[in-house]
This record gives C-alpha cells, structure tokens and sequence, in this order.
C-alpha cells in the first residue's frame, strides 16, 4: 500500500516531466504559512503550517498551479478541496488532486472540475491565463520579470506584486493594494518597482526606456527608510527630492511638504513636467492626499498622466472612503484577521483599564484653580475632553503607576513598550510620571523612557532608531502622541498602552499595527493592547473590525494605580460592552476650547490635584478555535481538551510515561492553548505533578504533589539504585530533586547535567562515564521516568 509520499515521487513527478514541466518550475512540499500563533498563559506556540505538495510556476515568480497528491488507495477526488483551498489562498486559478492512477483539474476561468488523463503542459496553462485576463504578448513577458533577488516573497506578498505589476501592464491609470499593517507593503512596493524598472516599461511604451518612478509619503521616516533598505537595490539611480530638482535619476522620493506649494514659496513638484514620471507609489494613501480638500490631492493630480499606485493598510471605512474613491476597489487585499491566522501577524491581549474620571467625567469644585492660576469651568469634563480640554495630572500618574505594575507583574520591565498620548504635552507629562515611578532604572539607563515626537527633532529620531533597533536594550519606554502611529517598524514591541480617545477605525488599525511583527528568535509571538480610554474596546465591538483580541479583561484600579483585589475579570463568551458605553466612547463631538474661555489664545486647563481610582479592567482573550475563555473555566477547557486526546487517565499515563511521547503531548496542549504552568496558577497547584494535575481536572483523580512522587521512587526502587555506584546513585537523587523543584523539564538531557549541584560531578561525559557510557545514563533516566508515573 503506497503512502502519499510513494504517489508523489513513483507517480506524480513523472506525470509532470511527461507533461513538460522542468526542476526549476516544479515547486515540492511548499510550505506558505508559518503556522497561527496560540497563547496559552504566559506561554505561545504555532500550529501547523500550511503545506501544498507541488506549487508549479511558469516563470520563477510566477506561480500558476496548485497539486494535491493522495495516496495510491484513495481517490484522486479526497484531495480536490484541499488543493482548491491551496488555490485560492495563492491567488492561483489551476488546481490538480491525484492519486497517481487519477488526475482531477478544476479550472478557475471556467469554472469547471472535470478528469484529464494528463497534466496540461506549462505553455497550455501559461496560454489559458493570459487568455482569460487579456494580455498583450508583451504584458505577459515583462509580467515574468524576476523579482530581485536575495529576499523571498511570502505568498501573499508575491500575489500583490503580480496583480499590481499586471494592472499596471495593462494600462490601468490608479491602482491599490490594502494590506494590514506589518506585512510588508513597502517591499511590495519596492518589488513592484523594481519589476517595472527591470522590464524597462514606461508609460508611453517607448522601447528600451526605463521607467521614471516616484516613492511619496508624507513623513521623513517613511521615505528614509524605504529608501536605505527596500529600495537599496536600485543603487544610484534613487533620488531624493528636497530642495533642487534633478531629472537624470529613475527611482524618485519625495515628501508631500517638500513638494507641495506653501505661502511663501511655489511648488517644487511644478519644476517637473507633468508627465515626467511614468509610476507613483502613494505610501500610506489613507492619510489624506486622496481627500479632494486635501493640499497634497494637487500633486497627484498635476502628475494625473503617471499611473498611481496606492498603498494602504486599511479597508474601505467612512473616515477613508475618499481614498477608494480615488484609487477605486484594491486589487487585492490582506487583512489583519487572515494575517494571524497565517502566524505572520502576532495575535494580541486587550486589557480594558478604567479610572473613575473616565467613567463619570470630572467636576472642578467651583473657584478651583488651574496651574497657571485660572479658574476652571465648573462643569463635567468628558473621558473625550481630557488632555485635549483639561489636563488631569493625577490621572496620568494613576495611569503610569498601572502600566509600570503590569510591567513588574510580567517580569519584564525592559519591554518595548509604547504609550500613545493625546498630544505631545501629554506625552511630555506621561514621560515625568513613568520616570519617577522607575526612578531605579533611570537611573542605570538614563534613556529607559524617552519621549519620541516630532517636537525633539534629531534627538527623537535616535531615540526612535534605539527603539526600534532589536538589539538594544533601551530605550523601552516610548511616550508619543501620532510620530509612531504609522510607519515605523519596530519588531520586538511588546505592549501598546493607549492613553488617548481614538475615533478612527484607520488611525486604530494603525496603532496596533506597532505590535504585530513577529520576530521568534526573539520571542515575540505576542503583544498585549493596554486601553485605558475605552477606544480599543469600541473598534473591536465596530462590526466592520477584521480582527478579534486573543484575550480581554477588565479590572479596576485605585489611585495609585494598583487593581482592586477581586476585581480583575474576564469577560463571559456572550458579553458584549452596552450600547450607550459604544456610543459614548464613539462620540466625535469635542467641544473645542474657544477663545471666550479666557479671553486668550486656546490653551488646556492644568489640574494638579485631586485623586482617581481605577474602578474596571477587562481582558480579551480567544482560545485558538476563536472563542472567549474566562479564567474561570479555564480547568474545564482543559478538561475537554484532554478527554478529547484520551480516554482515560491510565491512557494518559502510558503516553506520559515516554519521553517522546510526552513531548508530543505537551506540544498537542499547547497548540490547542493549554499551558501547563499557567494551568497550575489558575488551580493554585505549583507543587502537582503536570501528570497529576491533567488527570485531576479531566478525570477528577487525585492530586499528587511532585515531591510524593519523588519520595515513593526512592522507597520503592531501592534495587534500582542499588545497581549503580554510590556516585552515579547519588547523581540520580540529585535528578529526582530537581524534579521536584522544577517538574519534568530538567529530565531534559544534556541540560539536566548542567545545573548545580550535579554539575559538580563533571562535564556531560564525564558524568555518564560513571553510568558506563551515555546510552546507559539516558536508560537509567528513561527507567527512571517510568517509574515515576507508575500506577
């Protein structure tokens, strides 16, 4: 009976060779995800990856089928669905299930599923999509161009750049691409371009010219940095504008201020012709240059005869319906749902904090007095109002006082975190609270908290290029107000703390866009949204939201900042925040501060006084099948899950019993969200044996604690460790005593010789030459294990 590996290489690979397809367009065992990330306590694993069996490409970047093999005995049909499923995640428009005797195709354009007795040849399937999307002899070869190389494509990135490549081959005047933050849509733009440049296409079709493109964005880190690293390979032929015109380069960048027309000087974009460039890359489209009242919308329209392709990191919403208007629908998009669920995005924790002021509003006693001795209004200030209206600082210590305890809670005081602030005297007033509450660190790391906004000029950007580096270990604390909001990539960020009202679905997306990027050699799976206005809890009731918290809770706190004891929760599966709570965090209405307030120009009320209580604090989290836990029943989700891998507890026990096998067990728990350390913290069981504690809560057996277990070893196998010199004995107590201390992980070899005190008996070999060699330690160990989980 042939596996499905036989069919693959006795059936499959000759199939193809029959039908013409070579090595370098046969793609096998393709993986094209990295697995979704689970967070189970304190802990986070993947699940498995996405694997195709053969991904077959026309050209070296251009991937055009999909092929499912099954083994020999089933039917050719078993493997249909997957390979459609494969298709249409890579955007292909072929796919092929076989079992070596039976070849079944489903073709896309026709929409047809029919048997074929062969593969189609590559010119056949090559010629059938060309065909369906109209393209010109010519589009289809510059469609071929090699990306450049030295950096692969994920395969949603390879689909963007095809599809933008391809429309703009086809003559289409505005192009967009949405695609959440974190997935690369700067090396997007980059690929597209240089694919372009490579070809040598240009809007007029004149042969053998090249294309004159133009990168524009309206931030000096969002063209600095394109143009250091993803754009690096276009080499001398990158061109920044700033204050003089050059027309001999091909690769343009360009901030909109230093293009755009101003009161005291003509618009340096006018010194171009207006069909000069040939391509235009609007990075961060959204923000405004798609708006038809927007400054920066005359540019794109002086230069309407280059093709303009826009870039964005959200879908089509009221706040940013002008830039589809522009651009019109996105060719394709990647969203930040299908990104976590990829294992490409980090999913996230939203911890919902509450002060008293924000759930009633604050009221000045009358006459009270501001910082600058000017009388406050008496009258209620709302949550929307603070730091935009009236200052409060003893919310903002509160506040501070709460981040900096979570961050002493998680271990981690050194984790990259921002807090995004009303504005930058905000930010300014958030920096001094987190400096004295960490006066310990500041003092050791001068830099530990920073503020990075536009008002620090060059010294912000080394801060931020601190920041962001993943090898430095400060600064760790980033006070901002909108510098980071969009754009910058900062990998190894942990925390996202939102101390500011936000109303726009685009601005939110984009802040917690900052904690995202994955990096695993770092340890970064996950990330935690600390939201103390409310606004992070309003967008993800927001129905159009494409994404869900992996973990929400809710909890109050006093005015030092600390939570009331029992008040920390975990919102139930149906709980959903109240409508007037929706509507009220949603409110756009700001009254504006007017001169008539004092007879001055605008400025905020200073409150100095007074004291705030935390009084709420939810956590979100979503078990890896998308549904809510609540600490409370998170014994019962165990539960289901171990009864669902094994029948009974002696069944548990012969699985647990092998180290191999127990390894897989742990890892099957894991990648359903069932950590064993923090199943110990929410039974209050540190000292059960895993074993023990899975058994007690799936099949209600009796605990035992690591240290019984250890003592009944010793009583009860004394001919065991009689077979062993007094040394080697002693080394094996030793073990056992780490056991006990630790649990089953310092059974882990050679690890386990190398902590104190068994280290004192030698180096790895040393060691288990007093056993007679390695082979007889790792069976002493293995005997040893047995016996430890023995009925």
């Amino acid at each position: 009976m042939t596996s499905e590996a036989d069919t693959c290489r006795t059936y499959v690979l000759p199939k193809l060779y029959e039908a013409g397809w070579s090595d370098d367009q046969i793609r096998e065992q393709v993986t094209f995800t990295d697995g979704r990330i689970v967070v189970a306590g304190s802990r986070a694993a993947r699940r498995g990856q996405k694997r195709a069996d053969y991904v077959l490409r026309y050209g070296r970047d251009f991937p055009i089928a999909v092929v499912e093999a099954k083994a020999e005995y089933r039917h050719a049909a078993d493997g249909l669905q997957q390979a459609k499923s494969y298709a249409e995640m890579l955007g292909l428009q072929f796919a092929f299930a076989t079992n070596g005797a039976e070849i079944i195709e489903h073709d896309y354009i026709l929409g047809r599923t029919h048997e074929t007795e062969a593969f189609p040849r590559p010119e056949e399937l090559w010629g059938r999509f060309c065909g369906s999307q109209e393209l010109a002899e010519d589009a289809a070869k510059r469609l071929l161009t090699p990306a450049y190389p030295g950096k692969s494509l994920r395969y949603y990135q390879e689909i963007a750049v095809n599809r933008a490549v391809q429309a703009i081959l086809q003559g289409k005047p505005r192009v967009l691409l949405t695609l959440a933050t974190g997935t690369g849509k700067t090396l997007i733009a980059a690929q597209v371009c240089w694919k372009l440049w490579s070809a040598r296409w240009n809007r007029t079709g004149r042969a053998g010219r090249k294309p004159k493109m133009l990168f524009l964005a309206d931030r000096n880190i969002l063209v600095d940095d394109p143009y250091s690293r993803e754009f690096a390979v276009f080499g001398d032929a990158r061109h920044k504008i700033q204050h003089e015109v050059n027309t001999s380069r091909e690769m343009y960048f360009a901030l909109y201020q230093a293009m755009e027309e101003t009161g005291w000087r003509p618009g340096l974009y006018r010194q171009y012709p207006p069909d000069f460039f040939d391509l235009i890359v609007v990075d961060e489209c959204h923000r405004g240059s798609a708006s038809e009242e927007s400054s920066w919308r005359e540019i794109l329209e002086y230069f309407e005869p280059a093709v303009q392709l826009g870039m964005t990191a959200t879908p089509l919403r009221e706040d940013n319906r002008d830039t589809y208007a522009y651009f019109g629908n996105p060719l394709y998009v990647y969203s930040l749902k299908q990104g976590i669920e990829d294992g490409f995005l980090a999913p996230y924790r939203v911890h919902r904090i509450v002060s008293e002021w924000d759930v009633n509003g604050f009221r000045p006693d009358p006459g009270t007095l501001d910082r600058y001795r000017r009388e406050i209004p008496d009258r209620v200030f709302g949550p929307e109002e603070f730091e935009r209206v009236i200052a409060l600082k003893a919310r903002t210590r509160a506040i501070a006082r709460h981040l900096t305890e979570f961050l002493i809670k998680n271990g981690d005081r050194f984790a990259k975190t921002i807090v995004f602030c009303v504005d930058q005297d905000h930010a300014a007033e958030m920096l001094v609270a987190l400096s004295e509450l960490n006066a310990d660190l500041v003092k050791e790391h001068p830099d530990y908290a920073v503020r990075i906004t536009a008002a620090e000029g060059d010294i912000g950007r080394g801060h931020l290029d601190r920041f962001k580096d993943v090898e430095t270990l400060t600064p760790a604390l980033a006070t901002t107000s909108q510098l980071l909001t969009t754009g910058v990539d900062i990998p190894t960020c942990r925390n996202v703390a939102i101390v500011r009202t936000v109303n726009s679905m685009t601005e939110f997306k984009q802040i917690i866009g900052r904690g995202t990027r994955v990096r695993d050699d770092y340890g970064k799976l996950w990330f935690n949204i600390l939201d103390y206005t409310g606004s992070a809890v309003a967008r993800f009731a927001d129905p159009d939201f494409d994404g869900e918290p992996a973990l929400a809770t809710q909890a109050e706190i006093d005015d030092a900042g600390q939570i009331k004891p029992g008040s920390e929760q975990i919102l139930h599966p149906e709980q959903t925040i109240p409508d007037e709570e929706v509507a009220a965090i949603a409110e756009t209405g700001v009254r504006p501060l007017k001169v008539d307030d004092w007879g001055s120009e605008p400025r905020k009320y200073y409150y100095d006084g007074g004291q705030v209580e935390i009084v709420a604090n939810l956590v979100y989290d979503l078990d890896p099948d998308g549904n809510r836990l609540r600490v409370i029943r998170y014994t019962e989700y165990a539960a289901q899950v171990v009864r669902q891998m094994v029948t009974s507890a002696a069944h548990l026990r012969s699985k647990w019993s092998h180290a191999e096998q127990r390894a897989a067990v742990i890892d099957a728990l894991e990648g359903r969200g069932v950590s064993l350390d923090h199943l110990a913290a929410v039974t209050n069981q540190p000292d059960a044996d895993p074993f023990d504690l899975l058994c007690h809560v799936a099949f209600q057996a009796p605990l035992r604690t690591r240290r019984e277990r250890s003592d009944r070893v010793k009583k009860e196998a004394r001919q065991f460790f009689e077979k062993f010199t007094p040394e080697a004995r002693q080394i094996l107590h030793e073990i056992l005593d780490k056991y006990v201390e630790h649990g089953m992980a310092q059974f882990r070899m050679p690890e386990i010789l190398k902590v104190p005190p068994i280290l004192r008996h030698g180096n790895p070999m040393e060691i288990a030459g007093k056993f007679g060699g390695p082979k007889r330690l790792r069976g002493a160990l293995e005997t040893m294990q047995t016996m430890l989980y023995a009925a």
